[in-house]
């Protein structure tokens, strides 16, 4: 457990990345939108999905961890399931941290009714209808589960190359079209609809929780074949 936990020291040595770029998104993201919101003009409620820009850039961590830091930390003799399981732990660390700033967010523009002009970044009624903590939920699970596919798509092409990657991509692709079609063909989409709107975003953070649980177990068993 030690050294599980001196990965995540290793992960954390560049706070850059973890830290102060998402920090320095999530507040250009907020600024830029606020700014949009003011040129705006009626008191109608102003939406808008800037606040997402942090949680695509956790994408980009996922990657980062496995092609940058993974070399690295063979060349210190910890293991790959240390490096795996440490690694993970991180994402999550970072992603609670992530869901702390949103809802910190929520707060002050509920405070602030829409920073002053009626505009909302991280108080998005549909996301925060199970309350704070079903907001939490919501996007704590978007940063981890954009992490997780970043570093799997790494993984994969660690293992396998660019070559296996991409088929990989394609498939997943042909998987979401013949679902598409498949919908449309029997007309299930109302139901579809209906099934979203009774889930709600909590229920969907849920379900979502599950997907990346299964991405995290094919990235550990890709990662067994990793090349540094």
């Amino acid at each position: 457990m030690r050294r599980t936990l001196n990965v995540i020291r290793l992960q954390m040595i560049n706070r850059q990345t973890f830290i102060w770029v998402p920090l320095i998104i999530l507040a250009g993201a907020t600024l830029i939108s606020v700014l949009i919101y003011a040129m705006i003009p009626g008191d109608s409620p102003k939406y808008g999905g800037g606040g997402q820009a942090p949680l695509w850039y956790f994408f980009a961590i996922g990657l980062s961890a496995m092609t940058l830091t993974f070399p690295f930390s063979q060349a210190m003799s910890i293991t790959r399931r240390e490096f795996f399981f440490g690694t993970m732990l991180t994402a999550v660390l970072a992603s609670t941290f992530m869901g702390a700033l949103f809802l910190i967010g929520g707060g002050i523009e509920v405070a602030t009714n829409g920073y002053g002009v009626n505009g909302w970044v991280f108080y998005l009624p549909w996301l925060w209808e199970a309350g704070p903590l079903g907001a939490f939920v919501v996007y704590f699970t978007l940063a981890l589960f954009f992490f997780v596919v970043g570093f799997t798509g790494a993984t994969i092409y660690k293992s396998w190359g660019l070559t296996v990657l991409t088929i990989a991509w394609i498939a997943l692709a042909l998987v979401l079209v013949g679902l598409v079609y498949l919908v449309t063909r029997l007309e299930l989409w109302g139901q579809v609809w209906t099934g979203i709107g009774d889930l709600g975003a909590l229920g969907l953070a849920l379900w979502g929780l599950l997907v990346t649980a299964a991405l995290m177990g094919v990235s550990f068993l890709a990662f067994r074949r990793a090349i540094p």
